[in-house]
């Protein structure tokens, strides 16, 4: 049987989109679960909103359940942080088998090397959203959120939430994408040709040429209205969306 690995990203789970999570499933069932499935990586937001690993749910609870199947079933699970989910940690990566990766990690795709990652820091036109990032992903933010009250934490999210709404509905598309030189910098800091972000929830293949190198970004969708998702194998690599029934 064809080796293959599995990539997605922007799922959004969230308790008022039973629909997302019930595609989400039904996918690691038909494609995943007990399947010739080298691994599953999830690159960010996967959760419409985190507020800390104390906060189990249904929705949560459930989730872990299927990925721990996933990887009772012999395919290992890797996950990137993403901008809505940054302050997971490792209690509810192991509670779900995850294992948590570095926001930028070079894997060995048959033989290629690629750097996965959510791709929010290559969106450097988006300076207010650049600023708070780089607040957020220090050591004493996230660590002053999660000794909050969980009830402040989830006011905090909500707030941050309507906020983000409507500083992108001002935003033009192209301040919200990523940048051609911070990709290609990406592409240069690892040293590798081959890239796969989400995000942008732009579902595309892009190239480019330096030196005569030919550089591949695979942009993977969101799950709002369909599920999307790279299937690659040592021969191929295909982006795949399945509109919701």
């Amino acid at each position: 049987m064809t080796r293959q690995t599995y990539f997605i990203a922007d799922l959004h789970l969230s308790e008022n989109r039973p629909d997302i999570s019930a595609a989400f499933f039904d996918f690691l069932n038909t494609h995943i679960l007990n399947k010739d499935v080298d691994a599953l990586y999830i690159l960010g937001d996967f959760f419409e909103v985190w507020v800390g690993d104390d906060y189990i749910t249904a929705l949560s609870a459930d989730v872990a359940k299927h990925l721990s199947a996933v990887n009772d079933g012999g395919t290992p699970v890797y996950f990137i942080h993403g901008n809505r989910d940054f302050i997971m940690r490792k209690q509810y990566a192991d509670m779900a088998a995850m294992t948590l990766l570095d926001e930028q990690t070079v894997i060995d795709l048959y033989g290629t090397p690629t750097v996965i990652l959510h791709g929010d820091e290559m969106c450097t036109q988006d300076t207010e959203y650049q600023n708070f990032r780089k607040k957020s992903r220090g050591w004493w933010w996230p660590k002053l959120m999660l000794a909050m009250p969980l009830w402040y934490r989830k006011k905090i999210a909500r707030n941050a939430r309507e906020k983000s709404k409507l500083s992108q509905a001002d935003k033009p598309i192209e301040i919200l994408d990523v940048v051609d030189e911070a990709v290609l910098a990406t592409f240069a800091k690892h040293n590798v040709t081959n890239m796969i972000h989400g995000h942008t929830h732009r579902p595309n293949v892009h190239t480019y040429k330096v030196n005569e190198q030919t550089l591949t970004r695979t942009v993977l969708g969101d799950w709002y209205t369909q599920g999307s998702y790279l299937v690659v194998t040592p021969q191929s690599q295909e982006l795949i969306s399945t509109p919701f029934a």
